[in-house]
């Protein structure tokens, strides 16, 4: 009966559900294998069973099996039954492995509630371990979109979804070395959950922005409203893609195709279908930093050969700025208010009968390694430059960014920081649009005041921000503000043990601090609730090669060196306007020198130690200007400090401590130092009390005006 099923149930599952199968390479061929999936619905086993070219024993929870729907599926497989809560349940799975018969594992356990992996039992990966077993990993996507699935009403479903079933190259697990069977239990699982992340991160479609757009409303629904911004307007896929079209469609009208369009716009939707407009039409968005100075600005322009900037007069209105927009040469301005007068009759007809009907046919052909848009780094140490991210790195790091942490439709994200910055752009921006959650987009971190309140009254469960920018919104928000946050997460600058603190005491919640760059568009570390450790940046996301090299004079840790799918095309520089310089470092071609010096333990958490240009030399010793500033918030907690350096003419450099605490003293210091176990050569000899520390738009310390003042100091 079993073998005249199974020719029939291949068949319709490829009929029914579109069935789309990637094998990448691995091989079915070993005396002892185990194979794991991710879990997204009750099909999951049935799909695995039909279509993998082995005859599998299936590892299932004993209260599932006993259900008498899900009998009548696992009819078509053979199966063993085990409990998890057993001490004895995996010793059944390694006599059976032992025997040669493949297995079939779901690590995490359960099906999941969230469309995202969950908790990633300990178990499995001890099983590979203790026997040896060949792994082989299965990523199952489409199924939790079924009526077969466990997820909320709020998640799109549909009567027979497209699933894409991807087997992933063989993986061996040896065992881990550690003192205790417990503690080699935790590392093998540890593994085995990394494992998981790379698999849903590798498993992805190679796409544009623009694709990835139209297969997330797709998926979620044209008609699902999802957008909001200061006009308090919710606005849909559909909305989005309006606004994307005929935006699109005028700026294309005098620009070229791979022409870099300068976009001077503040946070808000049509913004985002800006970009995702040109990106449609292959013009390249240069996202123009709006808060720097007119030297930055033009900088900016010729490294990236910008001869038109699309902009809004009531924002240059309403952010001042007419002067610096006066003193750039080279540029043509188009405003916002002048475009929508020139949409035609012609144009309107054109969106509502057809294009808004079929946006895939707006797409001119691109491929994913093209540049998608072109950043400007903060210029905290330096001449901005203009990063080129292709929507390859986007998009990997969106996935990466999903692979391990759960955000969802269920999320509404507040998104306050730039997206003319990496982080505001991918991760406040980006994340939710392609994945179907919701976004709140509001023009200006700085009001500290404001964006509290609309965290409570928007009930939003993200939120992204710097350090600096986290602890304004906390001493200013009342205790219940953040009630429905679940995610709060800081990037972009170092996170104050002081501003840690308050979130925890006052708001009940834990910041997860990540790491970046905008070359790396940008994460690549991040903590997460699955794997976070106080004091360090998290483990490297999915799909990220490293490695350390060592610096003369500083001991710990080394020069962190990444190569990755989310890594840049290449930098546009003032010196060679136009011209893209790929990543290269002493490693060789494609490896991205991050200029941090970072150090990662056994378990895999980065902790950053310091950047190369943040270190002073001081009597031959190699100082750490963050450790200065560590020492003094040791000292101060609740004042701002930046630490810098000087010449001098005894020792070679001196250190510069900057700080809003009137009363901060070199005793003070000294005493965090002896506290802390500092060398006392970190002590700084020079103290310069200031009103406020010199900030860029980003929330980052401007180091570029501090090391000025500390060389007039």
């Amino acid at each position: 009966m079993r073998t005249l099923l199974r020719p029939l149930l291949r068949g319709l599952a490829r009929l029914l559900f579109r069935l789309e199968i990637d094998v990448r390479g691995a091989d079915f061929a070993h005396e002892r294998l185990l194979i794991v999936a991710n879990h997204e619905s009750f099909l999951d086993g049935l799909l695995i069973g039909l279509f993998l070219p082995v005859d599998p024993v299936f590892v299932i929870n004993t209260a599932i099996a006993n259900r008498w729907y899900f009998r009548l599926l696992l009819s078509q497989v053979d199966y063993l039954t085990v409990d998890p809560a057993s001490p004895m349940a995996m010793k059944k799975v390694i006599r059976l492995i032992e025997t040669g018969r493949p297995v079939v594992i779901f690590p995490e356990g359960r099906i999941t509630l969230t469309g995202s992996l969950m908790k990633v039992y300990d178990g499995p990966a001890f099983v590979a371990a203790k026997t040896g077993a060949t792994v082989v990993p299965v990523r199952l996507e489409g199924t939790a979109r079924s009526y077969f699935s466990r997820l909320s009403g709020k998640h799109p479903r549909a009567l027979f979804p497209k699933i894409r079933l991807t087997v992933l190259s063989e993986r061996v697990f040896p065992m881990p070395e550690a003192s205790t069977a417990k503690l080699r239990r935790r590392k093998a699982g540890e593994a085995m959950r990394r494992l998981m992340q790379e698999m849903v991160f590798i498993s992805r479609p190679a796409q544009t922005l623009y694709s990835a757009l139209c297969d997330a409303a797709a998926i979620f629904g044209h008609g699902r409203r999802l957008l909001e911004d200061i006009k308090q307007v919710e606005y849909s896929y559909k909305d989005l893609f309006k606004m994307a079209l005929i935006l699109g469609r005028q700026v294309e009208r005098f620009t070229a195709p791979g022409e870099k369009v300068g976009l001077l716009l503040p946070n808000v939707v049509p913004t985002l279908g800006l970009i995702f407009g040109l990106t449609a039409r292959r013009r390249i968005p240069a996202m123009l930093n709006y808060t720097a100075g007119v030297d930055a600005m033009q900088t900016a322009c010729d490294a990236a050969e910008i001869r038109n900037i699309v902009t809004s007069r009531a924002f240059v209105e309403q952010a001042k700025l007419a002067g610096k927009l006066a003193a750039l040469t080279g540029v043509q301005l188009h405003y916002l208010e002048d475009i929508r007068e020139r949409i035609s009759l012609a144009d309107k007809l054109w969106l509502v009968l057809w294009a808004v009907h079929f946006p895939r046919a707006y797409e001119l052909p691109a491929a994913p390694e093209d540049a998608a848009v072109v950043l400007f780094t903060s210029g905290s140490e330096g001449k901005p430059k203009g990063v080129v991210l292709p929507h390859r790195a986007i998009l990997a790091n969106v996935a990466q960014i999903r692979s391990v942490i759960d955000f969802s439709v269920y999320d509404k994200f507040l998104n306050a920081l730039p997206i003319f910055h990496s982080f505001g752009l991918t991760a406040g921006a980006l994340l939710p649009v392609l994945n179907g959650a919701s976004l709140f987009l509001y023009p200006s971190p700085l009001h500290y005041r404001v964006i509290p309140e609309l965290a409570y009254d928007r009930g939003c469960t993200v939120l992204f921000g710097t350090s600096t920018f986290l602890g304004n919104y906390a001493k200013f928000a009342n205790p219940y503000d953040f009630y429905r946050l679940r995610y709060v997460v800081a990037g972009a600058e170092k996170l104050s043990t002081a501003v840690r603190d308050l979130w925890f005491e006052k708001f009940g919640l834990r910041i997860f601090e990540g790491y970046g760059a905008t070359e790396t568009a940008p994460v690549l570390a991040v903590n997460t609730p699955m794997a976070y450790k106080t004091g360090t940046v998290g483990n490297l996301l999915p799909g990220i090669e490293h490695q350390l090299v060592p610096v003369p004079g500083i001991e710990q840790g080394g020069m962190l060196h990444v190569r990755g799918p989310n890594v840049m095309a290449g930098y546009l520089k003032g010196d060679q306007p136009g011209v893209l310089q790929p990543p290269t470092s002493d490693l060789g071609a494609g490896w991205y020198e991050t200029g941090d010096i970072v150090d990662i333990d056994e378990e895999g958490f980065v902790k950053i130690v310091g950047r190369v240009k943040r270190f002073a030399k001081i009597a031959g010793e190699m100082v750490s200007l963050e450790v200065v500033e560590k020492l003094a918030v040791a000292a101060s907690p609740n004042a701002q400090h930046g630490a810098s350096s000087q010449p001098d003419p005894g020792k070679g450099e001196a250190l510069v401590l900057f700080t809003t605490d009137p009363a901060l003293g070199r005793e003070q210091l000294a005493a965090s130092a002896r506290t802390l176990g500092m060398p006392e050569l970190a002590v700084p000899r020079k103290i310069v009390r200031v009103d406020a520390l010199p900030l860029l738009g980003t929330g980052k310390v401007d180091y570029v005006s501090l090391k000025k003042m500390a060389e007039t100091a």
